[in-house]
Protein backbone atom coordinates (compact mmCIF):
# COMPACT_ATOMS: atom_id res chain seq x y z
CA UNK A 1 0.00 0.00 0.00
CA UNK A 2 3.29 2.54 1.09
CA UNK A 3 4.58 1.62 -2.44
CA UNK A 4 1.20 2.55 -3.91
CA UNK A 5 1.07 5.78 -2.82
CA UNK A 6 4.38 6.94 -3.20
CA UNK A 7 3.95 6.20 -6.99
CA UNK A 8 0.83 7.85 -6.99
CA UNK A 9 2.35 10.43 -5.06
CA UNK A 10 5.15 10.90 -7.74
CA UNK A 11 3.15 10.45 -10.42
CA UNK A 12 1.36 13.62 -9.56
CA UNK A 13 4.61 15.57 -8.67
CA UNK A 14 6.51 14.35 -12.29
CA UNK A 15 2.92 15.05 -14.31
CA UNK A 16 2.87 18.58 -13.23
CA UNK A 17 6.81 19.14 -14.75
CA UNK A 18 8.38 19.06 -11.78
CA UNK A 19 11.08 17.25 -13.33
CA UNK A 20 14.80 16.87 -10.88
CA UNK A 21 17.47 18.62 -12.85
CA UNK A 22 18.73 17.47 -15.91
CA UNK A 23 15.85 15.15 -16.57
CA UNK A 24 13.51 15.63 -19.88
CA UNK A 25 10.01 14.65 -19.45
CA UNK A 26 9.67 14.01 -23.47
CA UNK A 27 9.12 16.09 -26.56
CA UNK A 28 5.21 15.39 -26.72
CA UNK A 29 4.89 16.89 -23.20
CA UNK A 30 3.09 20.51 -23.45
CA UNK A 31 5.39 23.38 -22.48
CA UNK A 32 5.06 26.61 -20.62
CA UNK A 33 4.55 29.69 -22.58
CA UNK A 34 7.60 31.47 -20.78
CA UNK A 35 10.07 30.28 -18.79
CA UNK A 36 12.61 32.96 -16.33
CA UNK A 37 15.35 32.32 -13.49
CA UNK A 38 18.50 31.99 -13.50
CA UNK A 39 20.71 31.10 -16.78
CA UNK A 40 23.50 29.03 -16.96
CA UNK A 41 24.73 28.23 -21.00
CA UNK A 42 25.32 25.07 -21.75
CA UNK A 43 27.20 26.05 -24.77
CA UNK A 44 26.26 29.24 -27.19
CA UNK A 45 22.71 28.39 -28.31
CA UNK A 46 21.41 26.53 -25.34
CA UNK A 47 21.09 27.24 -21.62
CA UNK A 48 19.77 26.07 -18.21
CA UNK A 49 16.44 28.34 -17.03
CA UNK A 50 15.88 27.70 -13.73
CA UNK A 51 15.20 23.78 -14.34
CA UNK A 52 14.44 24.34 -18.18
CA UNK A 53 16.56 23.20 -20.25
CA UNK A 54 16.62 25.82 -23.03
CA UNK A 55 17.54 25.99 -27.08
CA UNK A 56 17.92 29.65 -28.34
CA UNK A 57 14.95 29.43 -31.33
CA UNK A 58 16.78 30.90 -34.86
CA UNK A 59 20.16 30.95 -34.01
CA UNK A 60 22.98 28.13 -34.45
CA UNK A 61 26.36 28.49 -32.20
CA UNK A 62 29.72 26.62 -32.47
CA UNK A 63 29.57 23.33 -30.29
CA UNK A 64 31.71 23.14 -27.33
CA UNK A 65 34.12 20.97 -28.75
CA UNK A 66 34.70 23.25 -32.24
CA UNK A 67 37.41 24.61 -32.74
CA UNK A 68 37.66 27.47 -35.74
CA UNK A 69 40.69 28.91 -37.58
CA UNK A 70 42.29 32.43 -37.44
CA UNK A 71 45.40 33.15 -39.01
CA UNK A 72 46.12 29.54 -39.33
CA UNK A 73 45.88 28.68 -35.75
CA UNK A 74 42.98 27.05 -34.05
CA UNK A 75 40.50 29.11 -31.31
CA UNK A 76 38.11 27.17 -29.40
CA UNK A 77 35.23 28.99 -31.03
CA UNK A 78 32.61 26.37 -29.17
CA UNK A 79 34.31 27.48 -25.44
CA UNK A 80 33.90 31.56 -26.75
CA UNK A 81 30.46 31.10 -28.58
CA UNK A 82 29.43 30.16 -24.47
CA UNK A 83 31.01 32.65 -22.78
CA UNK A 84 29.72 35.50 -25.18
CA UNK A 85 26.22 33.81 -23.88
CA UNK A 86 27.62 33.65 -20.27
CA UNK A 87 28.78 37.57 -20.66
CA UNK A 88 24.88 38.80 -22.37
CA UNK A 89 23.37 36.96 -19.48
CA UNK A 90 25.56 38.91 -16.86
CA UNK A 91 23.97 38.70 -13.63
CA UNK A 92 20.12 39.45 -14.84
CA UNK A 93 17.89 36.64 -14.74
CA UNK A 94 16.89 35.26 -18.21
CA UNK A 95 13.27 35.20 -19.46
CA UNK A 96 12.10 33.03 -22.56
CA UNK A 97 9.49 33.04 -24.47
CA UNK A 98 8.58 29.34 -25.59
CA UNK A 99 7.29 28.44 -29.04
CA UNK A 100 7.62 24.74 -28.87
CA UNK A 101 9.78 21.84 -28.09
CA UNK A 102 12.67 20.29 -30.20
CA UNK A 103 13.48 16.66 -30.40
CA UNK A 104 15.54 16.35 -27.78
CA UNK A 105 12.88 17.72 -25.42
CA UNK A 106 14.21 21.30 -24.72
CA UNK A 107 12.14 24.35 -25.23
CA UNK A 108 12.77 26.39 -28.00
CA UNK A 109 12.49 30.27 -27.04
CA UNK A 110 13.35 33.63 -27.69
CA UNK A 111 15.11 35.00 -24.77
CA UNK A 112 16.17 37.89 -22.78
CA UNK A 113 18.35 39.18 -20.24
CA UNK A 114 17.37 42.74 -19.29
CA UNK A 115 16.76 44.36 -22.23
CA UNK A 116 18.89 42.18 -24.26
CA UNK A 117 17.48 39.87 -26.66
CA UNK A 118 20.22 37.03 -26.02
CA UNK A 119 19.08 35.51 -29.98
CA UNK A 120 19.58 38.17 -32.29
CA UNK A 121 22.61 39.51 -29.91
CA UNK A 122 24.69 36.08 -30.15
CA UNK A 123 24.42 36.64 -34.20
CA UNK A 124 24.89 40.37 -34.04
CA UNK A 125 28.28 39.31 -31.76
CA UNK A 126 29.63 36.92 -34.55
CA UNK A 127 28.72 33.85 -32.19
CA UNK A 128 26.06 32.01 -33.92
CA UNK A 129 25.05 31.63 -37.52
CA UNK A 130 21.36 32.51 -37.99
CA UNK A 131 19.33 29.89 -38.51
CA UNK A 132 15.82 30.91 -40.04
CA UNK A 133 15.81 34.58 -38.42
CA UNK A 134 18.02 37.07 -37.53
CA UNK A 135 19.20 37.36 -41.07
CA UNK A 136 20.53 41.03 -40.85
CA UNK A 137 22.24 40.85 -37.46
CA UNK A 138 24.52 37.92 -39.19
CA UNK A 139 24.90 40.05 -42.79
CA UNK A 140 25.87 42.62 -40.03
CA UNK A 141 28.50 40.23 -38.34
CA UNK A 142 30.12 38.71 -41.20
CA UNK A 143 30.91 42.64 -42.84
CA UNK A 144 32.18 43.38 -39.70
CA UNK A 145 34.17 40.40 -39.23
CA UNK A 146 32.69 39.63 -35.83
CA UNK A 147 32.87 36.70 -33.64
CA UNK A 148 33.42 33.37 -36.21
CA UNK A 149 33.63 35.85 -39.28
CA UNK A 150 36.81 36.60 -38.52
CA UNK A 151 37.93 33.24 -39.20
CA UNK A 152 37.51 30.12 -41.31
CA UNK A 153 35.25 27.29 -39.39
CA UNK A 154 32.27 24.69 -40.39
CA UNK A 155 29.09 25.67 -40.13
CA UNK A 156 27.80 24.36 -36.94
CA UNK A 157 25.15 22.21 -38.26
CA UNK A 158 27.70 20.38 -40.42
CA UNK A 159 30.08 19.99 -37.84
CA UNK A 160 27.94 17.71 -35.52
CA UNK A 161 27.05 16.13 -38.78
CA UNK A 162 30.53 14.41 -39.26
CA UNK A 163 30.94 14.64 -35.32
CA UNK A 164 28.16 12.41 -34.25
CA UNK A 165 29.18 11.91 -30.32
CA UNK A 166 28.41 15.83 -30.59
CA UNK A 167 24.79 15.60 -30.84
CA UNK A 168 23.15 16.92 -27.56
CA UNK A 169 22.57 14.92 -25.12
Amino acid sequence: MAALLALAAATAFFGRGHWPYGMRSGSSDPFPAEVSGWGRPIDGDSLWVGRNEVRLKGIDAPEGRQTCQRNGAAWRCGDAARDALQSMIGRDDVTCSVSERDKYGRLLAACRAGDRNLNAGMVAAGMAVAYGSYWREEADAKASHRGIWKSEFQMPRQWREENSDAQPR
